[in-house]
């Protein structure tokens, strides 16, 4: 789910320029002096965020205020259609109909927010639900009015015109045996009332709905549960999309099933689930270096088509992968996917629950209620239930997203360890090393970076006048001397430090 449209000659200038100025705050390249020789800051925006059950206009504020200048390339978005009511996440996924009006904003809202984000530089991914509508046994009606059965949506889907699969008689039409390509993909998902995706007369209403979304200056989709569909339907229906749509399928890879990840490359990017999971087990077990590793194998997607992520909604409730409860690891986790090279990275943000079904916090008439980022959020707060937790702002992940901008896809080189700490090099414009031991590091580490003072980014963001003053460093910490092909660094237990060329120290 991927690629983009392109704009008139305007806006693209109007937001080259945006992209300029947030990059630069991000690097810090308007507080430092660079080196002699020293290569400029890549400014690069390949990192994406997930705001989970994020209002509209939580996320046009935050794109304003966060994203651009922190260097977030774009964020993902919960689905915008009409949905049943109900106070559970998993809600916004079983749709009513398409129309633009949910408990997340109105059509107003979300065309406003994506005019916003692109003018601070960030494109807009939004989540499509096209495999399926409703589980609801009971007749309802959805969020925007919108009477709906099981398989009847007025002025939308009929079971008499044969809208839906039917792969036995109810319950059976649920999928069995995830080893049979048909039942995954003709079967219904948990009762949701499943498509009949093949057809040309619905691939013609969901292309309609697409192009709705897409007309509001949607950048592209992430395809729900794209597994579920033959790849066929899927490209069907996103190759009439209007050229350089961005397109990313959920397919998550499982050991021994026929629909794997591969299958969904030739009309977009996929979402790599393995990397998460196996990066889990290898933080959690003290091999960081095996992590910086990971997308190497046959195994993985070619990084040019590969999104990864630490979490996700579903993996976060599910348990497969790291979450933020587990504090240090989870932090390890993101600074390591931000610091290597393979695919593009997507940051998780969400909200505290102990009942994997809650919802994020909600009026009395159901509409979610805009995120407010606490002020000390980060992994060792303790987070009450519906409490935003904002990982895409913590200190370390804000800060790598930075460093990743700064370094671009230069290669990744000078690979060092010691026991439970890594380091690593991106070309000449960035040193990041990460300390998964239970005591401090102190190192002289090998690095590409010319010579000079750098700030460390996961300290703090440079300022124009650090703590010595405006003669003095501005590094949030002390600054970090490379000389020689190494730079000698202190890094506590379950921490890491990153340096990169935009973020220079002034001696």
């Amino acid at each position: 789910m991927q690629r983009s449209t392109p704009r008139p000659t305007a806006r693209l200038r109007r937001r080259a320029s945006a992209v300029l100025v947030a990059l630069g705050l991000a690097a810090g390249t308007a507080a430092c002096t660079p080196a002699d020789d020293a290569p400029e800051p890549a400014r690069s925006r390949d990192v994406g965020v997930q705001l989970f059950q994020w209002t509209w206009d939580a996320i046009a504020r935050e794109c304003t205020d966060r994203l651009g200048p922190a260097g977030y390339g774009w964020v993902l978005t919960s689905p915008p259609q009409e949905h049943v009511r109900g106070e559970e996440w998993w809600t916004a996924y079983q749709p009513v109909s398409y129309r633009l009006e949910s408990r997340l904003g109105t059509r107003a809202e979300l065309a406003a927010m994506v005019d916003t984000c692109h003018d601070a530089g960030i494109d807009v991914v939004v989540d499509a639900v096209i495999n399926h509508m409703t589980g609801q046994d009971e007749p309802g009606t959805g969020w925007a009015g919108s009477a709906y059965s099981h398989y009847n949506h007025p002025g939308t889907w009929s079971d008499a015109a044969g809208d839906f699969h039917h792969c036995g008689v109810p319950p059976a039409d649920d999928i069995a045996d995830y080893r049979d390509a048909y039942e995954v993909q003709h079967c219904e998902l948990v009762n949701l009332a499943d498509l009949a995706t093949g057809r040309p007369a619905v691939q013609d209403r969901l292309v309609a709905y697409l192009e709705d979304v897409l007309s509001l200056g949607v950048d592209g989709f992430r395809i729900d549960a794209a597994k579920h569909m033959p790849a066929e339907d899927v490209a069907a229906v996103v190759e009439r999309l209007p050229a350089g749509t961005r397109i990313v399928s959920e397919v998550i890879r499982g050991g021994g099933e026929p629909v794997v990840p591969e299958q969904y490359t030739g009309f977009g990017d996929v979402f790599e689930f393995a990397w998460g999971r196996e990066a889990t087990g290898m933080v959690r077990g003290g091999s960081l270096r095996l992590v910086t590793e990971l997308g190497t194998g046959s195994s993985y997607l070619p990084s040019e088509k590969a999104w990864i992520f630490v979490e996700n909604h579903d993996t976060e409730r599910g348990g497969s992968t790291l979450a933020y409860p587990d504090g240090t690891p989870y932090v390890l986790a993101n600074v390591l996917m931000l610091a290597t090279g393979y695919g593009r990275p997507v940051v998780y943000s969400g909200y505290a629950f102990s009942d994997r079904d809650a919802g994020p916090e909600q009026d009395g008439d159901g509409a979610v209620l805009d995120a407010a980022c606490p002020g000390d959020a980060g992994p060792d707060r303790v987070y009450a239930d519906g409490e935003w937790v904002c990982q895409h702002r913590w200190r370390a992940v804000e800060g790598m997203v930075g460093w990743r901008s700064a370094v671009g896809d230069d290669p990744v080189g000078a690979r060092w360890e010691d026991g439970d700490a890594v380091a690593l090099s991106r070309g000449e414009r960035g040193t990041v090393v990460v300390n998964g031991g239970d005591a401090t590091l102190e190192a002289r580490v090998p690095t590409t970076l010319r010579d000079g003072d750098y700030c460390d980014v996961l300290a703090g963001p440079a300022t124009a006048a650090g703590p010595e003053g405006p003669d003095g460093p501005r590094c949030t910490g002390e600054p970090l001397r490379v000389e020689d092909g190494e730079v000698a660094v202190r890094v506590p237990a379950g921490s890491a430090v990153a340096l990169h060329v935009g973020a220079l120290a002034e001696g």
